[in-house]
């Protein structure tokens, strides 16, 4: 009787607890889905009777506080059928709480701050998917746009406008935003919406403003992407705007340059400029380049990573160097005028027209040109050679014009030197023609020497064999 109580007691629990749940799995799971959804409901339809106009100041505060723990449900945006009625609550509730943190005075008292780093947190932070097209150029690609938008643009308009409140207290908000909040912040950079990438490049530099002790590490973390981004995954979207915060943060390095700023500019600033993706965020590297007083030592980085199979790559150095040179002093040029000039020259003899073309350009510039003028002892020697051949030989004839025009400005600025050049040019490529000639000749001349040696080899072939056949000995006659 007892292993039949017992058996009948298992039956039931199996029953009960596995195979009714199995039998009846959808309809149990549209039974939780409708309650779930309907508690969900609730929680942004509690309230609601209340406003600020008809509430005191105590209820204000405490619907302010629900408020701010109701904008902890989150949506799922890819499912545009469920949730509408809520997800369209929520977006007027934050946009309530904007309009209320915009307009009021002494409603960031202590207690709501926990909850505004709770309610920020849960709606921003959160693990980026991987882009959905794996060969996603962003140059020509459009770039795939946050689904909860909507609620998300309020929450980032919500956070500034709390950080931007006259009554904010740094010394209460530093237990919430820390350094794992400014971590999380800045993962997001990665975000392929640029609109969100523009709203967090905001927030970080007021976070960067108010908060002093977190300083050192926003500029910590920010390299340590970069470094990432160069020399390991060569992926991340949010270059450019990190590029600005460190412009708008960092105006120029003070001679002697520092530890930390000289490690930005060699071993960040400089190597940014090999990365596949320079085009994107070059004019943001151009002027933190050109705010760094120490130009020679940028104009030789820029030389180091000369560009040798990217013409499109070269224009934009080309053009760095010219807005360079624009600030650049005199004395500072002196130091890099023979190295920058010897590249500049290979520049202008490329075949690629744009290249040849954008170094050309360059004495269109006054500045530059009176650069050129003071040194042009030094100059004229290294740019010669290439301009003059040019001038002769170029496929283009809009660089060939350019050319005319460049070599006749030199020869204004430095009459004697010009035709001492000229002079020198021509004697070099006559000694080039009779080298040639010379060569061409020792060839000839080596050819019929081999033609010979071929002829006389024939020809004792020939009379080794004819006289094996005198020789050789006669065959038996025949009866």
């Amino acid at each position: 009787a007892h292993i039949k109580n017992t058996t009948a007691k298992v039956s039931f629990i199996m029953l009960f607890f596995f195979i009714l749940p199995l039998a009846y799995a959808d309809d149990i799971l549209f039974f939780y889905r409708n309650v779930l959804h309907s508690v969900r409901v609730d929680r942004f339809h509690h309230h609601t009777v209340y406003t600020r106009q008809n509430a005191s100041s105590t209820e204000q505060h405490e619907l302010f506080m629900q408020k701010l723990q109701q904008c902890c449900v989150m949506f799922d945006f890819y499912d545009t059928v469920t949730d509408l009625k809520s997800k369209e609550t929520k977006r007027a509730t934050l946009s309530e709480l904007v309009d209320y943190v915009s307009t009021n005075r002494g409603v960031l008292v202590d207690p709501v701050y926990p909850e505004i780093s709770t309610m920020v947190s849960t709606n921003i932070f959160r693990t980026l998917p991987p882009s959905e097209n794996p060969d996603f150029d962003p140059e020509e690609d459009e770039p795939t746009l946050e689904a909860s938008w909507p609620h998300m643009q309020l929450v980032y308009e919500f956070f500034l406008r709390f950080l931007e409140n006259p009554d904010f207290q740094p010394s209460t908000a530093k237990r919430y935003i820390d350094q794992k909040f400014v971590l999380q912040l800045l993962e997001l950079f990665d975000s392929e919406d640029p609109r969100e990438r523009e709203f967090i490049k905001t927030v970080l530099h007021r976070i960067y403003g108010k908060f002093l002790g977190l300083r050192a590490f926003v500029r910590k973390q920010i390299n340590n992407i970069f470094l990432r981004y160069i020399y390991e995954t060569e992926h991340f979207n949010g270059v450019a705007e990190l590029l600005e915060i460190l412009g708008s943060i960092i105006n120029g390095f003070a001679l002697p340059l520092k530890a930390e700023h000289k490690q930005f500019l060699m071993k960040i600033l400089i190597p940014l400029h090999t990365a596949k993706g320079l085009a994107l965020f070059h004019a943001q590297v151009t002027r933190k380049a050109c705010s760094i007083i120490s130009d020679a030592l940028v104009v030789r980085g820029l030389l180091k990573f000369w560009p040798k199979t990217c013409s499109q790559k070269e224009v934009m150095f080309l053009g760095e160097i010219e807005e360079i040179l624009d600030v650049i002093e005199p004395t500072q040029f002196k130091k890099i005028q023979e190295p920058l000039f010897k590249q500049i020259s290979k520049c202008v003899a490329s075949p690629h027209f744009q290249v040849a073309e954008r170094a050309l350009y360059y004495w269109n510039n006054e500045y530059i040109l009176s650069l050129i003028e003071e040194n042009n002892a030094k100059i004229l020697p290294i740019m010669f050679g290439n301009l003059y051949r040019i001038s002769k030989e170029h496929w283009n004839p809009t660089i060939v014009a350019l050319v005319y025009n460049v070599l006749k400005t030199l020869m204004e600025m430095n009459s004697k030197l010009f035709d001492e050049l000229t002079a020198s040019y021509k004697c070099d490529r006559q000694r080039e023609k009779k080298k040639e000639q010379e060569r061409e000749e020792l060839w000839r001349k080596l050819d019929e020497l081999r033609l010979q040696e071929t002829s006389a080899i024939q020809n004792n072939r020939h009379e080794i064999q004819f006289t094996h056949q005198l020789t050789a000995p006669a065959g038996p006659q025949l009866a």
